[in-house]
């Protein structure tokens, strides 16, 4: 352990670094209940993609624990599977299947810039404002599709949207689930997303909106993945590339701010500001997308519920071993996440948009040119459903903004690439 994980150089236990593993599963392992449910939508088999879900997560978690010796887990992202979903998919008109393809050449091109730190141009050349509002962005996305998903809030021809009926039924049990949840987690519980989720599917059983099976086991063989579900037959169109390049903007950017985010409340930040095995870490999260694509299952990411393992002492590999081993035993439990239904499910999602809205009070919105693109990347992404045309209409009007006010230094030349790129979409 010790010269594997360094854990005296750390200032750590073997004992802390498990309990941080735990604690830091716990946390996020809401997205095994999340991310079949949502993908299912596609019409892919829930079965499937939970064994997915579950074997990317625990790959791309050892890598990390191996390779980069960080506390930090990964699984599936939010908001990541919501775009492969209801905008690729069911908003495209995509197949699951090209969706797939997508992530999986995306996760390529990752794996290749963290080898060749080329991921720092393309980190740059996205303003800091427009970074923070697309995380906005994404959790008013997400949070839209919670409320749907529950019946909360339902489609009107009059008024557009408007609420459903929430006396009853699966918006009933939406709104004691996410009560739970803001309770359990405003008292500092731990794992209160998920333990919100238990209980919410738990009430669901008298409500008959949990429905159990008379020959239910919660312990059975897993699922086969669809491995390899590849299609590449539309891949050079300019409608796959805006597809393929929102999910690697996405990827880097999640990565890059959870990865900040975990190392800072680790201590793990140098002195020069770079993160400890940033390099190895990046790879971590690429070789977990590419090992999801190919098993079935959306992009895969560094997850911020790893800083709750860090508070609880975790501060080397040690802890994600601890992760990814317990990402495994789920693996048998497959009958139990599978069983909560969407009402369940629906309360994390609306809750995951609390905690990414959380970075609209550090965006610049005193300055026109930079408040504004933040502002049409925040709200075209629920109001259009697709996180994709809040990044496109994000960076053009940041670039429009900063060439009619004189400010061309502010635009770097990736920058430039990327608002020609986007604007063509308009004439092909």
């Amino acid at each position: 352990m010790e010269k594997i994980f360094h854990l005296q150089e750390n200032k750590t236990t073997v004992s802390r670094e498990i309990l941080a593993g735990v604690t830091t599963f716990l946390t996020m392992a809401y997205i095994l209940a999340v991310n079949p449910d949502l993908l299912s939508a596609t019409g892919m088999h829930a079965g499937s993609v939970f064994t997915a879900t579950v074997i990317s997560s625990a790959i791309a978690t050892f890598v990390m624990a191996f390779f980069a010796n960080l506390p930090v887990a990964l699984a599936p992202g939010m908001g990541l599977n919501a775009f492969f979903a209801f905008t690729v998919v069911l908003g495209m008109g995509y197949s699951w299947q090209l969706a797939l393809t997508a992530v999986f050449l995306e996760g390529i091109l990752f794996l290749i810039l963290s080898f060749f730190n080329v991921r720092e141009a393309i980190v740059k050349a996205i303003p800091e404002n427009l970074k923070k509002a697309v995380s906005v962005g994404i959790g008013l996305f997400v949070a839209l599709i919670g409320l749907k998903n529950a019946g909360i809030v339902i489609g009107s021809q009059s008024t557009i949207i408007s609420l459903g009926n929430i006396t009853s039924g699966t918006a009933l049990l939406a709104i004691i689930g996410f009560l739970i949840t803001i309770i359990l987690f405003a008292n500092k519980v731990p794992g209160a997303i998920l333990i919100g989720i238990i209980v919410t599917t738990i009430i669901g059983i008298p409500l008959k909106i949990t429905s159990i099976n008379s020959g239910f086991s919660p312990i059975s063989m897993p699922d086969a993945p669809l491995f390899w579900k590849f299609d590449f037959s539309d891949i050079f169109s300019f409608k796959f590339f805006t597809v393929f390049f929102t999910f690697l903007f996405v990827d880097i950017f999640d990565t890059v701010g959870t990865l900040v985010g975990v190392a800072t409340k680790a201590g793990l930040i140098k002195k020069n500001g770079e993160i400890h095995n940033v390099k190895q870490a990046l790879v971590a999260d690429a070789v977990g997308t590419v090992a999801g694509a190919m098993l079935g299952t959306s992009t895969v990411t560094s997850y911020v519920e790893s800083t709750a393992g860090v508070a609880a002492g975790g501060r080397t590999g040690l802890a994600s071993v601890a992760t990814g081993l317990l990402f495994l035993l789920a693996l048998f439990f497959s009958p139990i996440f599978l069983l909560i239904p969407s009402a369940a499910t629906a309360p994390a999602l609306i809750f995951v948009g609390f905690l990414m809205m959380q970075s609209v009070t550090t965006i610049d919105f005193g300055d026109p040119a930079e408040g504004i693109p933040a502002f049409l990347a925040i709200i075209m992404m629920p109001f259009a459903y697709s996180i994709s045309e809040g990044i496109v209409y994000g960076l053009l009007s940041y670039v429009i903004l900063k060439a009619c006010t004189g400010k061309f230094k502010d635009i770097t030349i990736v920058t430039w690439i990327l608002f020609v790129i986007f604007a063509l979409r308009f004439f092909m």
